[in-house]
């Protein structure tokens, strides 16, 4: 088989990936976001390049030279850290990459960039596949995963939020909320999971609150799935959640056994939800799209 090619950001999502790919017998060519990708990845891949994560070009041209016509793009690259201050200097675009600004100019918001990006690389003969593809077993399948249960106002707390957490995330404001009581106590924006984790935990002390965290409502499997992992948990835990929610099919989960068990360990009952079309249609104060939930809990 020809050479996959794996641009990676930060996180464990690209080890797993370039593992699987391996174990299928392709060979993995990276091209690793500098300031962004772990150094254990290059152990995993059998070509490992640093490229800049606005160099378009460089990633396109690293990859051709090694024979690659199919990539997979997984990876944290932080928000917080882009819009700091310094970033013109710290994230200098080759000609690709401002030409690709350029056209972003008047719709900068992550989901526009990651298309165009699908755009530049299609161009260039580079055709991204679905970031799962490789590791099936991680993506989150439908209900109670943990053998802590929510309890029954925590079931309706999901009932309450589920379209709520739909409509942030068809708006492009997050996709992510923290939920206790019938009552929105934060919502994820530009500062990702683990801040608004943190200040659920300080907006909530008394705990038993519930995260729901779903997937983009114009998902594309290729550049965009949401992860959690062991530090989600531990950050739950830590800041007295008591319900973690996440949208099946659609959400990757890291270490999968591992997560189940701290979250068991933590007393925080773990769901996997699937998406329902008539949640689309909801509106941010209706509930009528939420997904069913037990009788004893109504």
């Amino acid at each position: 088989m020809v050479p996959l090619g794996l641009i990676a950001g930060e996180g464990v999502f690209p080890l797993l990936v370039a593992r699987g790919a391996r174990a299928a017998g392709r060979r993995v060519v990276c091209t690793a976001f500098a300031g962004f990708a772990w150094d254990d990845l290059r152990a995993e891949c059998d070509e490992y390049h640093r490229v800049g994560v606005l160099r378009i070009g460089q990633w396109v041209r690293t990859l051709r030279k090694a024979g690659v016509r199919e990539a997979i793009m997984v990876g944290r690259v932080a928000k917080g850290r882009i819009y700091d201050r310094w970033r013109y200097f710290r994230y200098i675009p080759d000609w690709r990459g401002v030409s690709l600004l350029w056209r972003a100019r008047r719709d900068r918001r992550p989901s526009s960039l990651l298309r165009l990006v699908v755009e530049e690389l299609g161009k260039s003969g580079i055709q991204l596949i679905d970031s799962t593809e490789y590791c099936p077993e991680h993506v989150v399948t439908p209900g109670v995963l943990t053998r802590r249960q929510p309890t029954e106002s925590q079931w309706k707390d999901v009932r309450f939020g589920w379209a709520i957490c739909q409509t942030v995330s068809r708006l492009d404001i997050g996709q992510s909320i923290a939920v206790v009581d019938n009552d929105v106590i934060a919502v994820e924006a530009v500062e990702g999971t683990d801040a608004m984790i943190e200040r659920a935990g300080r907006l909530c002390p008394v705990g038993g609150w519930t995260l729901i965290k779903v997937s983009n409502t114009h998902q594309d499997l290729r550049v965009d799935v949401p992860t959690i992992g062991p530090t989600t948990i531990e950050k739950l835990a830590a800041n007295r959640a008591g319900c973690l929610v996440l949208e099946a099919g659609k959400t990757v989960m890291l270490e999968r056994q591992k997560v189940l068990e701290l979250a068991d360990r933590h007393k925080i009952a773990v769901v996997g939800l699937e998406h329902s079309p008539a949640s689309d249609a909801a509106a941010s104060t209706d509930v009528a799209g939420a997904p069913a939930i037990p009788e004893h809990a109504r």
